[in-house]
């Protein structure tokens, strides 16, 4: 039997993984001169969200865990940049761009959620 860990069962990361994958399929047909540019930077945005909430589950304390999720939102800031600077350049449908957003808000929507529940709790 797998064990399922806890952040596993996190919505905030479960929708952090699906955004995490929305990235890597939309940033595919980008041009190749982008590949070690924004690309990169996009990708490596998107999974820092996800593996930030995923870390932050695994400190005792709720202060560094929330610290963690600090982190998690503050990437999710950047990769909406990123997004925001894809579409101003075409690399994205217009389309695309309002898809790619509507992960991003409610992505910080849960993060900043859950960041309010583990600074209700004790430590």
């Amino acid at each position: 039997m797998i064990k399922v860990y806890s952040f596993e069962k996190l919505e905030c990361w479960q929708h952090a993984r699906k955004l995490s994958v929305w990235i890597y399929q939309h940033t595919k047909n980008f041009p190749a001169e982008e590949k070690f540019g924004i690309v990169s930077q996009m990708r490596r945005a998107a999974v820092s969200v996800a593996s930030n909430i995923a870390e932050g589950t695994s400190l005792k304390s709720k202060k560094d865990q929330a610290n963690f999720s600090v982190i998690a939102y503050s990437s999710t800031i950047e990769l909406l940049n990123d997004l925001i600077i894809s579409n101003d350049l075409a690399f994205l449908t217009n389309k695309q761009y309002t898809e790619g957003r509507e992960l991003i808000e409610r992505q910080t929507f849960l993060i900043a959620s859950l960041r309010q529940s583990q600074l209700r709790k004790k430590t």
